[in-house]
């Protein structure tokens, strides 16, 4: 069994694979030696793969060292189905390496972007077998929290389905400006990849993947997992 361990901005998912297979998939908000401890007691795992975009709890990684014949810690220099061209490939999110190998594997010899819409929103383009970068730009409740934090009047606005627009009050008003302004930004960049690549496939993942999802002008492929899939894709990949 492989466990994969994805730790984000705001939280960690753990998954145990089988075979290609999820059998466990959990959160937490910090990821601990306890709930490592737990998956390993109940699940028979023998290699792991680790991926984070801040630092790896060090308590963590020597749990997984002492209990596992195989640890992967994902990074740009790792074995890879797709070549990097990335000027600064050592910055790269390791989370976006995953979520353009996960769309890869599943989507062979197909043009690729992946929105990935968590804290950030990140936009990773595959063409050609080549990761050819990505663009980042502030999550939803990034923008909400912002206008909040960085005036002296607007509220601190909650993210919900139903409100007026054009606003018809402030909390409406930031609602709409912020959801709307996203959804032009997705659009454009859907359609942009549509005119250089008709051959192509756009993948949503991310926290607030769920939310965006069904309110674009063009229809995605949302995929929540796509990024521990990638990791453990990556891991099978590396292990051999």
């Amino acid at each position: 069994m492989n466990l994969v361990v994805d730790i984000g901005n705001s939280s960690a998912k753990l998954a145990v694979f089988e075979n290609g297979e999820k059998v466990s998939v959990s959160r937490t908000a910090e990821l601990g030696v306890e709930i490592l401890d737990k998956i390993l007691k109940d699940h028979k795992v023998d290699k792991a793969i680790v991926s984070s975009v801040v630092n790896i709890p060090s308590t963590a990684l020597e749990l997984l060292s002492s209990r596992l014949s195989y640890i992967h810690i994902l990074s740009y220099e790792s074995g890879l189905p797709f070549t990097i061209e990335y000027e600064t490939p050592q910055t790269l999110g390791t989370d976006r390496i995953a979520g353009i190998a996960g769309a890869c594997n599943l989507f062979p010899n197909t043009d690729l972007m992946v929105i990935d819409a968590g804290t950030a929103i990140t936009y990773d383009f595959l063409t050609d077998g080549i990761y050819r970068g990505g663009n980042i730009s502030p999550g939803l409740n990034t923008r909400l929290r912002s206008l909040h934090e960085y005036t002296g009047r607007l509220p601190r606005v909650s993210l919900k389905e139903n409100f007026s627009n054009p606003g018809r009050n402030t909390e409406d008003a930031i609602l709409a400006g912020v959801i709307s302004g996203i959804l032009y930004e997705i659009n454009e960049y859907i359609r942009t990849f549509k005119k250089k690549h008709p051959d192509h496939k756009v993948i949503m993942t991310g926290g607030d993947g769920g939310f965006i999802n069904g309110k674009t002008d063009f229809q995605l492929t949302y995929m929540p997992d796509i990024v521990i899939d990638g990791l453990n894709y990556i891991l099978e990949y590396n292990a051999v």
